[in-house]
């Protein structure tokens, strides 16, 4: 964990942070959010993964240090019986709460606040390249390789094993529903091209293993 908490660091050293104490506090808290054990898919391993991918794709952005804040902050609250964008909404609110402390400027605050909002359904403007960065990062295990987005499948299964079967597939179906009629799941040019076909089968092939197929017709 030190390599991460290192990233943390430099992020928020980079994006303004004056309070160095409070800085390392909201460092270690969000730290042991995203190690939280009814986490299954929304993990450390995510948050790195959302952070690889940014930190690759850094220059697309004009303030890559506010995106990989946000990054940080954008699942730290993950309460799957949470309805609608609590969990979104909540870690926005605890991402201002946080980054103020640590001695960010306001405007700074409030951005890093947004971008955590964007990931509620991952509907950007391609003319926000730093939202555009967040949100193709987060979306970045729909491209995965076959085995590796149903592992993300089954753990995202694992944190909804509250829900029944049946109501868990209604749920799930409509997730991919929306994720499927966004204009792009991927805006980068460099991602979109590589990752979306890619994407759209992943998501089609396990709506297809939520839904139940017509009977067929009888007589």
């Amino acid at each position: 964990m030190a390599g991460l908490i290192e990233r943390w660091r430099a992020a928020v050293r980079a994006a303004g942070a004056t309070e160095p104490t409070a800085a390392e506090a909201a460092g270690a808290e969000l730290l042991e959010r995203w190690r939280e054990p009814h986490r299954h898919y929304h993990t450390v391993a995510h948050l790195t993964a959302v952070l690889d991918v940014v930190d690759r794709y850094a220059p697309a952005a004009p303030r890559p240090d506010l995106v990989r804040l946000a990054a940080w902050c954008h699942d730290a609250v993950y309460d799957p019986r949470a309805p609608g964008d609590h969990n979104e909404r909540d870690s926005a609110a605890l991402a201002g709460t946080l980054l103020a402390r640590a001695g960010l400027p306001d405007s700074e605050v409030a951005e890093v606040r947004r971008l955590v909002l964007l990931t509620a359904g991952h509907r950007v403007d391609p003319a926000d390249a730093d939202g555009v960065l967040l949100c193709d990062a987060d979306l970045a295990v729909l491209a995965a390789p076959e085995p590796e987005y149903d592992r993300y499948a089954a753990a995202i299964r694992r944190e909804y094993a509250h829900v029944p079967e049946v109501s868990y597939r209604v749920g799930r179906a409509q997730v991919l529903t929306n994720l499927l009629a966004l204009p792009a799941r991927y805006r980068l040019p460099a991602l979109s091209d590589r990752w979306e076909p890619r994407a759209r089968a992943n998501l089609a092939r396990e709506l297809h293993a939520l839904t139940p197929s017509d009977p067929a017709p009888q007589g």
